[in-house]
């Protein structure tokens, strides 16, 4: 109920508004430039508040409203790639407190020198994996390398996958019987009681290969249940892929996880330019992009692929 009110409401709110300035307008006088002006600003007003009411018409995948699961992994590179993992974190985190989403760190590996190799999250919040899903895919940065001593100019790899969160009563089934589930110790930075006891999990789900571990929490228990929660979303996610597949659906817009098929690129050096590759949306305030402002690419592609349904 909250949900479909926070739809209906505010286009009853937005047409109460537009009924009063048109009254008003037929009362102000030509002459009387204020009055104008101040109905030219409220006008103004109105119209931004029906663009954002026309973004939230472009959730109308099945998962759009979704809670969902992003992960990063650092590709071929080393020590440039990690940090480029962790800058996309940064990211990421930053456009979640701006969208008043919570996002949950479950699995994190460091990288050997610095940076991070692969990271997931947990993302909750109203059309979470609607927004996100348009950072699926290879994302490219091109900048003057802080751990080059000769200041050359190097070009990191990361990809971004992102899945909804699948409630437990979907037709994915897990059998027991099915699934290999080792408990370790917590690597990396820790409070009490992380790093001392064999409380990480890493559950292997042997018809598919699938693997996911979890080790945040301090609970093996509470470790395990989120793992569980991420590998019934990958499982999921393959059984519609392969449905896809089947009925030839997948389109050109999906493009595979790999390198030379990044969907953005982020160029720092010689120039600053942020740069969509499906939808063509294009910025040179990288460092807003960076501080989590990822809503322009998003509403391009969210229109872009409602375009291509329709």
């Amino acid at each position: 109920m909250k949900r479909l009110k926070s739809l209906v409401n505010p286009w009853l709110e937005a047409n109460n508004e537009f009924i009063e300035l048109n009254e008003l307008l037929e009362i102000v006088e030509e002459e009387d430039t204020n009055a104008l002006s101040q109905l030219n600003n409220d006008a103004s007003a109105l119209l931004k508040k029906i663009e954002a009411m026309d973004f939230n018409l472009l959730f109308c995948g099945e998962f759009d409203n979704n809670n969902s699961i992003l992960s990063i992994n650092a590709g071929a590179g080393g020590t440039e790639s990690c940090d480029w993992v962790s800058m996309l974190l940064r990211m990421y985190v930053r456009f979640c407190e701006r969208k008043g989403f919570k996002a949950k760190t479950v699995d994190l590996l460091e990288g050997e020198e610095a940076g991070i190799k692969n990271v997931t999250l947990f993302i909750t919040g109203d059309n979470s994996f609607g927004f996100l899903k348009a950072e699926r895919g290879v994302h490219r940065l091109v900048r003057i390398s802080p751990f080059d001593s000769n200041k050359r100019r190097h070009t990191s790899f990361a990809s971004v996958d992102v899945i909804p969160e699948i409630e437990d009563d979907t037709e994915v089934a897990l059998d027991d019987k099915d699934l290999k589930i080792d408990v370790y110790r917590a690597s990396g930075k820790g409070g009490q009681g992380v790093n001392t006891t064999d409380s990480a999990v890493r559950i292997t789900h042997l018809p598919t290969g699938i693997v996911v571990t979890c080790q945040n929490e301090r609970s093996q228990f509470q470790n395990k249940q989120n793992a569980l929660k991420v590998l019934r979303a990958r499982l999921y996610e393959k059984m519609q892929s392969e449905k896809e597949e089947k009925l030839q659906k997948q389109g050109s817009d999906k493009r595979k996880i790999e390198w030379g098929s990044q969907i953005r690129s982020y160029v720092m050096h010689p120039y600053n330019m942020v740069k969509d590759h499906r939808t063509k949306t294009e910025t040179s305030n990288v460092q807003a992009v960076m501080d989590g402002e990822l809503e322009e690419f998003m509403f391009a592609f969210l229109k872009q692929q409602k375009n291509n349904n329709d």
